[in-house]
């Protein structure tokens, strides 16, 4: 015959009953939740940067860049407004990348001439990349205003460095004598058409045409002249 159990004692008028063990959430957190909503806007303006580029801002839909991320048109309008605010997005972050790149190579130092250099090899490099290419290959008049007028005060902060630098490159002796501004214009012109005509995959890397673009414009098309006192002709 089984002994008989022990009754439990019965709890205490106002004792406080032991929790349940909490269970974990299986939704994410709001730092989580952020970083992932973040990731998701970057990869929706990434594509929408690409294509815009390969078609044209007009020609490339919503619709084409939800099935380019395999997600539906309604999805997208979770992370972003319009086809407006993504434009504008895109050029934003690529102005920023160049900017960003133009402070750093100042705050790294050196003369005129290494910090102009430095800098053109940050413009050159963002204008082969998506975001980049979105500032070259579509006009401010795709913007609306007022954003229109700050991504134009973003352009002229590029400009202005340019500028400076040429203008300090002469005063130190390093650059020949002349105009600031049309320099600051052959310069950014010059390697702004890359965006343009660049194609990865081509002949020469991203690397190797901003490396030849900026070899040509630091020291011209120009070989080295004759000796003194003799002509083209005379070898």
């Amino acid at each position: 015959m089984a002994p008989p159990s022990t009754p439990r004692a019965a709890p205490k008028p106002g004792a406080r009953r032991p929790r349940a063990l909490a269970q974990p959430s299986p939704w994410p957190q709001a730092p989580v939740r952020e970083q992932q909503r973040e990731a998701k806007r970057n990869a929706v303006l990434s594509t929408a940067a690409q294509m815009f580029n390969e078609r044209g801002f007009h020609a490339a839909s919503l619709d084409d860049i939800a099935a380019r991320l395999q997600v539906s048109k309604p999805t997208l309008y979770y992370y972003v407004k319009n086809k407006d605010e993504i434009l504008l997005e895109c050029v934003k972050k690529g102005l920023h990348l160049i900017l960003e790149g133009i402070e750093a190579s100042r705050q790294a130092g050196g003369n005129a001439v290494d910090q102009l250099r430095a800098c053109m090899q940050v413009y050159a490099d963002i204008v082969t990349q998506p975001f980049g290419m979105c500032i070259i290959r579509i006009g401010d008049e795709e913007v609306p205003e007022p954003s229109r007028t700050e991504l134009r005060r973003m352009k002229s902060e590029i400009d202005q460095a340019f500028r400076r630098l040429v203008a300090q490159g002469v005063q130190e002796g390093t650059l020949a004598p002349c105009d600031p501004k049309m320099t600051a214009f052959v310069i950014a012109g010059a390697l702004s058409w890359i965006g343009r005509w660049y194609q990865s995959g081509g002949e020469y890397s991203a690397a190797q045409v901003a490396e030849q673009c900026i070899g040509t414009l630091m020291h011209g098309v120009l070989g080295p002249g004759p000796g003194p006192g003799r002509t083209a002709g005379d070898d």
